[in-house]
């Protein structure tokens, strides 16, 4: 008879095991996605702005005067001279940039550039249409503040503060 119930509980466990297993992978899971979703959910507009400074710094003043304007009642508000004045050439020689941050704000993402010698340059970019322009204020009202702690520790690890 001691054979008999000595199994007893031996399913429980195994069953208290799986349960444990499945319940570590799905929090294991949700943490890999939740940051995934932090690092990549301005992926597209960091690829926009990339496009507009390679533009810039491979000379082709048109395709980046493209990627800014992209009406015709646009190009009217700000034509093709007003655009040489803010990125042309004699504003800045653009030889090597770097795209600092990305900062989701409302429907747009503020893109944070360090333009080597020509000075940093932020960029809104619609998150829809990728539209660029320029912001009407350099940080997001709505701030998020460990956003913004891992922002100022990611810009003293490169040796810079954040405006």
């Amino acid at each position: 008879m001691a054979g008999f119930l000595d199994e007893y509980g031996a399913g429980d466990e195994r069953r208290a095991r799986m349960v444990k297993l499945i319940l570590i992978s799905v929090v294991v899971a949700a943490v890999l996605l939740g940051l995934l979703y932090f690092f990549f959910r301005n992926y597209r507009q960091e690829q926009a702005a990339k496009r507009f400074f390679n533009s810039l710094e491979a000379h082709n003043y048109q395709a980046a005067y493209e990627m800014w304007v992209s009406s015709d009642s646009e190009r009217v508000g700000y034509p093709m001279n007003e655009f040489m004045k803010d990125w042309g050439p004699q504003a800045m020689d653009l030889h090597k940039f770097t795209i600092m941050d990305a900062e989701s704000c409302g429907n747009s993402v503020i893109v944070d550039a360090d333009l080597g010698p020509a000075g940093d340059k932020k960029v809104w970019i619609n998150r829809q249409t990728l539209e660029l322009g320029f912001g009407p204020y350099d940080q997001c009202p709505q701030q998020n503040r460990i956003y913004s702690f891992y922002r100022n520790v990611k810009y003293q690890l490169h040796g810079r503060t954040y405006k």
